[in-house]
This record gives structure tokens, C-alpha cells and sequence, in this order.
């Protein structure tokens, strides 16, 4: 064997030694034990396996148990661990508002029915519901819908002290910033419509603003102006001399691009 021939094969040998080295290296990186990640404690909680409407009876099918960590579970959810039979207690109990899937379920929002129609046992403890009709023109041209706020504004038409002169309108906030409970019939937003016309609308009101309002229906024309959705957290509707014009009050009128002054009266 020549002296080239030995070089070369030195080299060949040389070679495929460095490549099974570092082919033995990478497969011993490539096996390596992965590290253990750390699990976090959890717990099962209840949820809505569906929507649950405003006003809907709980069915067995409608809850299902979720795993949950532990650490942002709220005190409010139902635990397995806890109460492992609390599918069976909640079912049948009424939606006071609605869950979406995989919501928690929390009793607040839950009322037991006790054999009393959905709008008895939705009302908070103290509160009534009351009914007045209204038209397109008087309830927001439809945009007003169950669970919005509004404001309720009587209009009275009063005859002028002068004979022949123009009669005096008259109109002022009664109730501001009170619930809407439903609308005709119907206690939430129906399917696919964002507006809701109906004939009669149910109120939430305290007695004294059921007793207002029955009179304020004899007395002249009932209008509901909408609030927005951020007064819900506004002060309760206990502060109505606050929030009604008073006695002797002025307010602005425009009328054909004019501006005029209205004294309001009571």
C-alpha cells in the first residue's frame, strides 16, 4: 500500500470519528429529561353549560362542574368539594340575571321560585312592579328594553289664565332613573332584535313610586327617556327632589330655532 492511499484512509477514519462523536453528543442533548412544571392547585366549581336568561328556570342540563384554579376562586362560587349535591339544589331556582357559558354560578343571581310566577321572584325584597302603557312615541321609538334605566316624564296641558291665550304644557321628571322589569310580555331582549315596540311596560318602583305613578297616569301624558348604561351604579331612585326640577324652576325651550324660558309647576 502506497504512501497517498494510507494518508486518505487516515483522513476517512479520521473524519467518520468526529461525526459519530458529535452525533452521539446530539442525541444525548436531545434526551435529556424535560423539567417538571410546576401544577397549580385547582378546584371544581359549577358553571352554566348554556346561556341562562333573565327569568329562565335552572335545568340539570343547563350546569356542569369546571375546573378552576384554586387561588381565583371566589368565595361566591359552589365547590364540589363542598357541596357535591349542588346541581340537583339549583335546579329549578330562577335566572334574577343571566349567566353566560361558563359562568360561575353564583346564588345571588338565583331566586328559589317557591310556586310564584318569574316577575314575583325576581323583584328585590321591597321593591313592586307596576305596568303604564306607552307608544313609539313615548318609550324611545323601541330602543327601550328589559333591564335598561329610564327616567319617566309627566306632560300636562294646562288651559291658559287669559281666555283665547295659547294653553301651557307642562313637563317634568317624576321617577328618574328606575328599571325596566319588561316590556308587554316579554322580560328580556328577544332574539336577533335590538328593538323591542310594545304597548305596556312593567317598572320596578318603590311603593311611594308606584303611588306616584298611578296618579301621575290620571293626570296627563307618561314619556320614558333612556339612560344610559352607566347610571345603573348612580344613586338610587330615593333621591328624586334631587334629580326632578323644582317648584318654580326654569328651563329652556327651543322652539322653531327660537329659545324661550318656562317656568315648571307642580
Amino acid at each position: 500500500m502506497n504512501t497517498a492511499r494510507i494518508v486518505v484512509l487516515t483522513i476517512a477514519l479520521g473524519a467518520g470519528g468526529v461525526a459519530a462523536y458529535l452525533a452521539r453528543s446530539t442525541d444525548d442533548h436531545a434526551q435529556a429529561p424535560a423539567q417538571p412544571v410546576a401544577q397549580l392547585p385547582t378546584v371544581e366549581v359549577l358553571v352554566a353549560k348554556n346561556e341562562i336568561g333573565l327569568g329562565q328556570s335552572v335545568k340539570p342540563d343547563d350546569l356542569q362542574w369546571q375546573t378552576w384554579p384554586a387561588g381565583t376562586a371566589s368565595g361566591n362560587f359552589i365547590k364540589r368539594s363542598d357541596r357535591a349535591e349542588a346541581t340537583k339544589e339549583i335546579a329549578g331556582m330562577i335566572a334574577r340575571a343571566p349567566f353566560i357559558a361558563g359562568e360561575p354560578i353564583r346564588e345571588p343571581k338565583l331566586v328559589k321560585a317557591n310556586g310564584s310566577g318569574f316577575m314575583a321572584a325576581i323583584l328585590p325584597t321591597g321593591m313592586r312592579a307596576i305596568s303604564t302603557e306607552i307608544s313609539a312615541e313615548t318609550g324611545a321609538g323601541g330602543f327601550i328594553l328589559p333591564n335598561d334605566r329610564v327616567d319617566v316624564i309627566l306632560t300636562r296641558r294646562e288651559k291658559a289664565a287669559d281666555k283665547g291665550g295659547p294653553d301651557i304644557v307642562n313637563s317634568e321628571i317624576i321617577l328618574p332613573n328606575v328599571r325596566v322589569l319588561a316590556i308587554d310580555q316579554a322580560p328580556k331582549e328577544k332574539e336577533g332584535q335590538n328593538a323591542l315596540v310594545g304597548r305596556t311596560v312593567t317598572l320596578e318602583l318603590k311603593p311611594e313610586q308606584a303611588e306616584t305613578l298611578a296618579r301621575a297616569r290620571q293626570s296627563g301624558t307618561l314619556s320614558l327617556a333612556l339612560r344610559s348604561i352607566t347610571d345603573v351604579n348612580m344613586a338610587d331612585n330615593s333621591s328624586e327632589e334631587d334629580a326632578a326640577p323644582k317648584k318654580g324652576a326654569s328651563i329652556n325651550v327651543v322652539r322653531y330655532g327660537v329659545q324661550s324660558s318656562m317656568t315648571t309647576q307642580k
